[in-house]
């Protein structure tokens, strides 16, 4: 007989087959909170559907194929004519369809709107985070458009359609569309303002010429695109259509795609207009960076439940293994240094699921005070939940060891995807600047961010400590740049604790502030107070399975 040497044992079984909502208790408590009671049913129906459908091995292998494929760029047709058309995978269709027909780019128009679309958006960006990139550009144009009545008209009705089509067609065929943008130029980077891109207008009221270079445009076969350029009055925002209403092409002219660390399914391109490149104006000429800042407000949110959602996925996958993974003598999660690293990875995971639920339920609330608080607590967070997501995948493909260092077991993806987000819509530095500068213009806001912390003052003594450490770091501005960084990650965490304190179990709180905020704490994952109830951190984070 021959003896068996191919039994495969001691693995865990592929996590496929659930709900990806539902698994999530931050989530879906996250969202009875902020929810309507009257709407809660119908939003719980609709993630739970885009949950099962993200947790399905078809999903998965959309997710897998469209990463593996990369998107190719056509310059030209066989014969020598200009075609400047980015050919994708099938599968990145599919999951590009999906997210636009759950109502991943409608949020603006709908009764608790943004907070339904950001939990939908952290659901469905955990099958593939490259796709997401057209969503959230789509769902950040409209602020934008709505500064011009006539073309929100004309397009915000498409941008917020559940209809996707592909194909480039004039927009008035067309029951859907998408947007990207066009904001960086090699010079100037996020300096937008050192920006050569020339627009030269035309008679026809608000209609002009564009000659120049994007250095990075995202999302290349979208519809339109909302650019930056020189006009006569200033920096001026842009309305660029791929198709012009009689069915012709519009100049648009795609120099390369970026060949990127991650992020493979979303084509980046550098494009180039040659003067005949048409567009119209949004907004008044020399206003185009604020008439575009409500786009990149809403982006950079979306850079926040990005990377909450790669988080969450992360930490699913480590917890998952190391629950079916035994090693002396018993399971890795039962092992106490794991399983500190486990309990450790989960709370960074939840604090960013929190904070991205609450600023989204702001974006609903139109409260005064919501809006101060988002101007300070959307850059805080931006800056520091992209900055925890590379930390965090890292450690979690080292708990799944050499499989997590192998393709096939989708960490080393989640690992290259996880520095864009504090990349994309203003670096790190960019985000701190940006605290600095609300706070110098708009002095309300900190007082709207104070109120918000305040709410948790007297539940967590380590929490209080931290709020007066703030208090006293913002007691004096002059020179403060050099340590923005500082002070914009100390911001974070005093939110991220006060919502903690207010609304997660008592031993994730404690844990919590007895790390972030009380100095309980190492430089790496796993360096929990082992006093701490760590077994029901990790166990809230666990799927079922």
């Amino acid at each position: 007989m021959a003896a068996t040497t191919h039994t495969v044992t001691n693995q865990a079984p592929p996590l496929v087959g659930y709900d990806v909502f539902a698994a999530d208790a931050v989530l879906t408590e996250g969202v009875a909170r902020y929810a309507a009671p009257e709407r809660l049913g119908e939003i719980r129906t609709g993630l739970g559907e885009l949950g099962r459908a993200a947790g399905s091995s078809q999903a998965q292998r959309w997710g897998a194929q469209a990463n593996e494929h990369r998107p190719v760029l056509r310059t030209h047709d066989r014969y020598g004519n200009r075609l400047d058309e980015v050919e994708f995978h099938p599968a990145y269709h599919r999951l590009l369809g999906h997210a636009v027909s759950a109502g991943l780019t409608g949020a603006w128009s709908r009764p608790d709107g943004h907070l339904r679309r950001a939990a939908g958006f952290m659901v469905w960006s955990q099958v593939d985070a490259g796709h997401g990139c057209p969503v959230s550009m789509t769902h950040a144009a409209v602020p934008a458009l709505r500064t011009d009545p006539e073309l929100a008209a004309e397009w915000e009705p498409r941008l917020t359609s559940d209809a996707y089509e592909p194909e480039l067609l004039p927009p008035g065929g067309k029951p859907g569309a998408l947007f990207g943008m066009g904001m960086t130029e090699k010079q100037g980077g996020s300096d937008v303002r050192a920006n050569t891109t020339v627009a030269q207008p035309l008679a026809e009221e608000g209609a002009y010429t564009l000659t120049g270079h994007k250095w990075f445009c995202s999302a290349p076969m979208s519809d339109a695109f909302l650019v930056l350029a020189q006009a006569p009055g200033g920096v001026t925002c842009f309305l660029l259509p791929r198709v012009l209403p009689d069915g012709s092409r519009n100049t648009f002219r795609l120099q390369r795609l970026k060949d990127k660390l991650g992020n493979h399914s979303n084509a980046s391109s550098e494009v180039e207009f040659d003067g005949t490149t048409r567009v119209r104006r949004v907004g008044e000429e020399g206003r185009g960076v604020s008439t575009i800042i409500g786009m990149v407000a809403a982006t950079r949110l979306d850079c926040v439940l990005g990377s909450a959602a790669l988080m969450r996925q992360a930490v699913v996958q480590a917890v998952h293994h190391a629950a079916h993974r035994s090693a002396f003598g018993g399971l890795l999660v039962d092992k106490p240094l794991m399983r500190n690293v486990l309990a450790d990875m989960a709370l960074e995971s939840e604090a960013a699921t929190t904070v991205g639920l609450r600023l989204a339920a702001a974006m609903d609330s139109g409260d005064e005070r919501d809006r101060l608080l988002l101007r300070l607590a959307v850059p805080a967070a931006k800056y520091w939940v992209t900055k925890r997501a590379p930390v965090l995948a890292a450690e979690a493909l080292e708990c799944l060891g050499g499989n997590g260092y192998v393709e096939e077991s989708g960490m080393p993806r989640l690992l290259r995807e996880a520095p864009v987000n504090s990349v994309w819509e203003g670096s790190g530095n960019v985000q701190a600047l940006d605290v600095l500068r609300a706070l110098r213009r708009e002095p309300e806001a900190l007082n709207a961010f104070l109120t918000e912390v305040g709410l948790a003052r007297g539940a967590d003594h380590r929490l209080d400590g931290a709020i007066k450490d703030l208090l006293s770091e913002l007691a004096d501005l002059e020179g403060i740049e050099g340590r923005a960084r500082r002070l914009v990650e100390r911001m974070a965490l005093v939110l991220q604790g006060s919502l903690l304190v207010r609304y997660a179990p008592p031993e994730t709180a404690d844990a919590f502030c007895a790390s972030r905020l009380g100095g309980d704490w190492g430089g790496a994952f796993g360096t929990l107070p082992h006093t701490l109830d760590l077994a029901s951190v990790v166990e809230r984070a666990r799927v079922p399975f």
